[in-house]
């Protein structure tokens, strides 16, 4: 496979030595791996500090910034990082406020957040978690006890990033970024299989002419396996299996999100078929968002997230946000 890269082993360090030079309003640590927003911490500000496994980019460094994050933790490729640089962010970050850490529901992830927590309380600093579990493909998959953690935590950290701008307490912070988790859910296909660096071949085997309906974003199985379907019949499948499981009483926000090698052209007409099924169904609509923004290296396929909203979470979701992958109404 060729790829853009010098070696496997410095590939994240690569990529972060790139990021701090093209985003210098962050303090990117190369060494200690952390992703902070340069005027950190805000006074009187909840900080707000997520991370995971990198290859997902622009997930999670790439949400630092006013409106969003505080601070992000990239783990090698696919992999957890460790409680030292969640600790460590915590502490860029801290305020007097409290921080949020912001958790996508990964075995690693959980387990290193908890410990995280753990220790920066130990040194005074306030944490609050939420736990991002969105997924309705699998109850359980390889990386998981439980649903899966994908495309909602974009709304959970845009959102939440909103409120913490605001200066609203730790409490109300947490309360609103587990409300957006608990409306939220989210459906992935794969059209191709992920290669990672390290191993330099695709990950698992999805031959010519086949798909994989409700993958994950490390590339874990999903429902089942079909030949190809057209775009429409994939919204059917995707949205049909969101709306099973969750019945939007208000307008919905709606997120398709490419895997990583998926073209725009294809992501917009797969949007227009999730437009007709969400119409079809009888679910207003908020706002729309296309793009590649929780990706799987370059696996091709896409994503699709909703999450219902009232007024007050409609209001911070359109709030300004500046970071290298999300930015409006600045």
């Amino acid at each position: 496979m060729k790829m853009l890269i010098n070696v496997p082993e410095t590939v994240v360090a690569d990529a972060l030595r790139g990021m701090a030079a093209a985003h210098p309003e962050l303090t990117v640590d190369v060494e200690n791996r952390v992703v902070v927003r340069k005027d950190a911490p805000v006074a009187g500000k909840v900080g707000l500090v997520s991370g995971g496994g990198s290859g997902h980019e622009p997930l999670h460094g790439g949400f630092v910034g006013p409106g969003m994050l505080s601070a992000a933790c990239p783990g090698e490729v696919f992999t957890s990082p460790v409680p030292d640089q969640m600790v460590r962010a915590a502490a860029a970050v801290d305020s007097g406020a409290g921080v949020l850490f912001i958790v996508k529901n990964y075995t690693g992830d959980v387990l290193n957040f908890d410990m995280a927590a753990e220790l920066a309380e130990d040194e005074g600093v306030q944490v609050a978690k939420v736990l991002v579990n969105d997924d309705v493909a699998v109850t359980d998959s390889l990386y998981t006890a439980g649903r899966r953690g994908t495309g909602a935590t974009l709304f959970v950290e845009k959102i939440a990033g909103a409120a913490a701008e605001e200066g609203q307490p730790l409490e109300r912070v947490t309360a609103l970024a587990k409300q957006v988790n608990e409306n939220s859910r989210s459906f992935g296909v794969a059209l191709s299989a992920v290669t990672t660096p390290a191993k330099g071949s695709p990950t698992f085997d999805l031959p010519a002419g086949e798909l994989e309906l409700g993958i994950g974003i490390h590339g874990e199985p999903g429902r089942e396996r079909r030949p190809m379907m057209t775009s429409g019949e994939i919204a059917d499948f995707a949205v049909g299996a969101i709306l099973d499981d969750l019945t939007p009483r208000n307008p919905v926000l709606v997120l398709v999100n490419g895997m990583g090698a998926t073209p725009l052209l294809e992501l917009y007409g797969f949007n227009a078929e999730v437009q007709r099924v969400l119409a079809e169904r009888g679910v207003p609509v908020a706002r729309v968002l296309v793009g590649n923004y929780v990706t799987s290296l370059d696996m091709a396929g896409a994503s699709v997230t909703l999450c219902q909203v009232d007024e007050e979470l409609l209001r911070l979701y359109d709030a300004p946000v500046s970071t290298p992958g999300l930015r409006w109404g600045m």
